[in-house]
């Protein structure tokens, strides 16, 4: 007897996947969650509907000085046309 319990407790693990229920989305949660998109908040909601954005929630974002860099950030807009060698089967024939 205790080893029909044992075995049907394995069918029952094998047949669900514990994967899946592991996820919680909007669908299998309660009624009012709201899983998000993985961002912060920057603020909070006040009682009569608005939003305060706080200064310290903000991202700061630090740029390092490119004064001398010979890089430059744009691709220009009247860029020339770079002539590519592609090897095709015409030109392999010509080889051999």
């Amino acid at each position: 007897m205790p080893l029909g319990l044992i075995v049907g407790l394995a069918r029952a693990m094998r047949r669900k996947r514990t994967s899946s229920l592991s996820i919680l989305s909007s669908k299998r949660g309660p009624r009012d969650y709201y899983k998000g998109k993985n961002c912060k908040p920057t603020g909070f909601h006040t009682r009569k509907g608005g939003y305060v954005v706080l200064d310290e929630k903000l991202p700061r974002y630090v740029v390092p000085d490119l004064t001398d860099f010979k890089l430059k950030p744009y691709v220009s807009q009247c860029a020339r046309d770079a002539t590519v060698s592609s090897t095709t089967a015409e030109s392999a024939d010509k080889a051999k």
